[in-house]
């Protein structure tokens, strides 16, 4: 579906102009590059599995060139939704404050390409903090931050010198300059998980441990900052859909906490301060499950 865009009041191109030089400051990019390069990652549609929105590629007005709008389709509103990572790689996590792309991430792919997602209402990391995802991962939310006044996802695909692909493919849906078209995603169906122990647990706790279960993977991670550990059981397989998991933590000498329950993608955090301890950790997917004996003692 294409038509005239009629340009919101999410993105001031003025304002936006201007303020985006400070977005470059932040990353280091090639001064020119090739327009007819293109990105050889596949990307997915930023949005939870089955959700339609509109992608909107501005021109001439919208900066940079070639980005993508992302807004409200029909009656679904965008404010708020769950923003995913189209293809795997590194995110990185910026807050520009009340200018250019307020607070955005970076995800940096393995081909060396780029993608960008901006006015960004909350993110799974503070400002200067990295996370290793998969497609499907969860990096922030919808929101208006920065030189924006409506809720939309402000999202650019780059080449690996830094150039703007400006006719990005979505979910197999190409927006070229102009266009306007309704993409509906199938980003985190029931593929990889999508979710990360790092993730799950949160800032601070680093892997140093882990279990394979039929069905998934338990994990025990440390956070040295203060002495906590956390338990999170991922699932690797029938992803999404509610199932008995579980993930349990035990300081020795002290009473076990446990999360069990019927979830889709994974079991925990369970977290406990244990930093001269011994600990017994573990969990379940189903009937298969795993416990550790009393050890990592004093991690």
């Amino acid at each position: 579906m294409t038509g005239t865009p009629v340009r919101p009041t999410a993105v001031r191109s003025a304002t936006l102009a201007l303020s985006l030089a400070l977005a470059a400051a932040l990353l280091p990019q090639a001064a020119s590059a090739s327009a007819a390069q293109t990105l050889a990652t596949s990307h997915k549609s930023p949005f939870n599995c089955g959700k339609t929105f509109y992608a909107n590629n501005w021109t001439p007005t919208h900066n940079p060139s070639g980005s993508i709008d992302w807004q409200d389709y029909g009656s679904d509103d965008v404010n708020g939704e769950t923003v995913r990572a189209t293809a795997s790689g590194t995110a990185y996590f910026y807050d520009a404050g009340s200018t250019s792309y307020g607070k955005w991430v970076e995800v940096r792919h393995s081909d060396g390409t780029r993608t960008r997602y901006a006015h960004l209402a909350t993110t799974v990391r503070a400002a200067g903090g990295s996370l290793s995802v998969s497609q499907g991962t969860t990096i922030g939310t919808v929101g208006s931050t920065g030189g924006s006044n409506a809720p939309h996802l402000h999202y650019e695909q780059r080449t690996s010198t830094g150039a703007m692909d400006t006719s990005p493919t979505v979910d197999g849906v190409t927006v070229s300059l102009g266009e306007k078209k309704a993409v509906t995603s199938t980003n985190a169906c029931g593929g990889a998980n999508p979710y990360t122990p790092e993730e799950v647990c949160g800032d601070g706790f680093e892997v140093i441990d882990s279990a394979a279960l039929t069905g998934g993977r338990t994990y025990l991670l440390y956070n040295s900052g203060n002495g906590n550990n956390c338990v999170t059981t991922l699932k690797t397989t029938n992803i999404g859909s509610a199932s008995s998991m579980s993930a349990f933590l035990e300081p020795e000498g002290e009473n076990r906490t446990t999360n069990a329950g019927s979830f889709g993608y994974y079991a925990g955090p369970v977290k406990r301060a244990a930093a001269a301890q011994c600990i017994k950790w573990g969990g379940s997917v189903g009937s298969s499950s795993y416990t550790s004996p009393f050890e990592h003692c004093g991690s």
